[in-house]
This record gives C-alpha cells, structure tokens and sequence, in this order.
C-alpha cells in the first residue's frame, strides 16, 4: 500500500482551489482576445472597406481587410456588429462539453475521480493512479505482496524526504511533465518540501504548465490573480484564467464561473456553468443548482437533469476496490 501524495491534493494552493469552489467578482469580461476559433462565415473574400480582395479576417469572422488602414476606416460601422458576434463566438467555445482533465487510472482503466482524494500523481513515473488501486496491496513478480512502500505502477520505492521529492519532481519537469511542474509551482507559492517561498517563480512555473496544456495550472493562474498571492488582486485576469481552465476541463474553475454569473444575476449563464461542473463530478455544483431550484429560479426538470446527471459520474468513478480504501481510511474518499 503506497500513500504517497505527490499530487494536487498535498499543496496548500491546490487544496485551496478545491475546498473554496466558490468566488466573487463585481466585473465581467466580453470574451477572451485572441481565442481561435473556427467559422465558416467567411464566405465574401473582399475587402468590407474598399471592396478589393481581402486577406485579413476580422476577430468576428463575418468580414475581411486587406490592411489594417482599412480595418481601422471601417470600425466605426463594424464595432457592435464584431462584438457582439465574438462574444458568440467566445461562448461557443466556453459552454462547450470538455474532456476530463484527469482522464482514467493508470492501473485499473476507470475514470479518475474528480475529488483530490480520489487519485494520486507519482512523481517517480508521472503516472495519475486512483486512490483505490493507491491503497491496495502491491505484489512482486512470484505473488508475494511487498510489505515496503512502493509505486503501485512502476514498483519504485516511495519517497522518504523532501529532497527526495525535489529530485523526482525535477527529473520530470525535464520531461516537460506538466504536472510536476505545476506541482513544483506550488511549493514554491507555499515554501513546501525544503523550497523557499517565491511568489515570481511559482507563477513562472504555473504558466509554463499552462502552456504545456495543464487545466488546472490555469486555475491556479486565476487563483493567484483572484486572491492577491504575490501579485494585485485583479478580478478580470482571474477571470480570464479560470475560462481558460474550464474550457480545458478543470471542474472547479467551471463552479467558480457559475458562481460569478449566479452573483451577476445571470441565472441562465450560471445553470450551464453549472451543469457541466455538474458532469465534471463537483458535488458542490449540484447543491448550487438544488438552492436554485428551492428559491424558484429553476425548475424541477433542471434540477432533477442535474440529479441524473451527477449519478452517470458517480457510475463511471464507483468501484469496489475504491469503496474500501475509502472505508478504510477518509483521505481516500472518492466522491
């Protein structure tokens, strides 16, 4: 039995992204610039301004330039047309169905749980493993069960000190392990495991993380901008960061975003925020839609979709193997 927890779980940052789930914000941004989405709209090939061919397509997609003097003589006409229709744009994108960002244990092929407890990163093979295959017993190559902690997937023996765990991390890092570099950014937010705190470079390795594709970096990203952790408290950017993290599947990030439509007064946004947190496995998600429901915002038909909905989550994380580390012990509860 390996209880190793080189993951989101063991730092202060992550932890506080999942156990909060909540959030404020007196402003709202229009989309997110530069976001590249597909269209077909773009049809005409000439230019909206002086009608020669076109080779520019405007952010909105409906028109094009062919040069930015032309762009810029035709925006006074164009400006709430384009806006409007990228901010359509922007909420395509962002209401779209995303993937898991944890995808599925490494050992037993079910969906990882969305709870922190429920998986588990290793640093010594970078493999995400569920906390029921994390607590059972670990056999060697005759059937014998090995009594010293150890990788359930690799066999390596678990770390024994902070060094230990700086020299795991680092090696994946060199791999361009995203987690481990994210996970690394955290130490260094909190001062963990022997690292000095450093605000500068927590964020440095949060957007190396982000970019290498890690949902949760991300929210991470928006986490600091929310909450003022070594940098001004700045609402719009942590906005801007927690969109980015839900549109690549990060589950709180997206309850975080249903709160701040819900504190807005925009009910409609809020459900679908919701809905698909709902799908992500936040518990939390479901009782914000429960409290909307009693206090006659939404209707039975919402509320019991997103009853049936969170129960086909709970049907493709529950296992047998899973209901038993979870009895056996709290830090591994699954849901």
């Amino acid at each position: 039995m390996s209880n190793e927890k080189d993951g989101v779980c063991e730092n202060k940052l992550c932890n506080d992204l999942e156990a909060q789930c909540s959030m404020s914000s007196n402003g709202l941004t229009q989309g997110i610039g530069g976001l590249s989405i597909n269209n077909n709209n773009t049809d005409d090939i000439s230019c909206a301004n002086c009608g020669k061919e076109g080779s520019s397509a405007c952010e909105c997609k409906l028109v094009k330039y062919c040069n930015a003097a032309c762009k810029k003589k035709h925006q006074s006409k164009h400006k709430k047309q384009c806006e409007r229709r990228v901010a359509e744009l922007h909420d395509e994108e962002l209401f779209k169905e995303p993937p898991s960002q944890y995808g599925d244990c490494s050992i037993c092929f079910l969906r990882l749980p969305t709870l922190n407890t429920g998986r588990t990163y290793k640093s010594c093979c970078g493999k995400r493993i569920c906390s029921g295959c994390d607590y059972a017993p670990v056999y060697d190559n005759q059937g014998n069960e090995v009594v010293d902690k150890t990788c359930p997937f690799c066999r390596t023996p678990s770390r024994t000190s902070d060094e230990d765990m700086i020299k795991r991390r680092t090696r994946r890092m060199d791999m361009n392990d995203a987690h481990a570099i994210f996970n690394m950014g955290c130490d260094y937010m909190d001062g963990k495991h022997g690292l000095r705190q450093d605000y500068t470079k927590a964020l440095e390795l949060c957007h190396r993380a982000a970019k290498l594709g890690y949902a949760k970096a991300y929210a991470g990203i928006g986490y600091v901008y929310n909450n003022g952790r070594g940098v001004e408290i700045d609402k719009k950017k942590a906005r801007h960061y927690y969109e980015l993290a839900a549109m690549r599947g990060d589950e709180v990030a997206r309850y975080n975003l249903g709160n701040m439509e819900r504190q807005a007064g925009n009910i409609d946004r809020a459900l679908k925020h919701y809905m698909i947190a709902v799908r992500g496995g936040i518990s939390q998600s479901l009782e914000r839609v429960k409290a909307l429901y009693s206090d006659g915002y939404l209707t039975k038909d919402d509320y019991t979709k997103a009853l049936r909905t969170y129960q086909a989550y709970l049907g493709e994380i529950k296992s047998n193997q899973r209901d038993e580390a979870a009895a056996a012990d709290d830090h591994y509860r699954y849901y």
